[in-house]
């Protein structure tokens, strides 16, 4: 599994992984391997995903299984730097030529 972005919860996830799946998981950097050989790919997405939404992270994540390779992918939105609001206009005053 890639977890590029969502690097604070790795240790969370291989906790919840290793509890839930009952297999050895081990964590390299960005990545979690899972040493799956009777679990599919599509049902450990389905568990990834189950964690997101529990963590309440799933506004902002969401899980893609790409050739067997689980990716938590930010949603586009919240990658970008939400822009400050500048501050109110004043209002314009409209001259009536009666």
């Amino acid at each position: 599994m890639d977890l590029r972005e969502l690097k604070d919860e790795r240790e969370s996830l291989s906790d919840f992984l290793r509890v839930t799946l009952k297999v050895e998981v081990s964590s390299d950097g960005n990545n979690v391997y899972v040493d799956f050989e009777k679990l599919s790919s599509e049902k450990l997405k389905r568990l990834v995903n189950k964690f997101v939404y529990r963590r309440h992270l799933n506004n902002k994540y969401w899980v893609a299984l790409e050739r067997s390779v689980i990716r938590i992918k930010q949603f586009e939105g919240e990658k970008k730097s939400k822009k400050q609001k500048k501050g109110a206009t004043p209002p314009s005053t409209i001259k009536h030529g009666w």
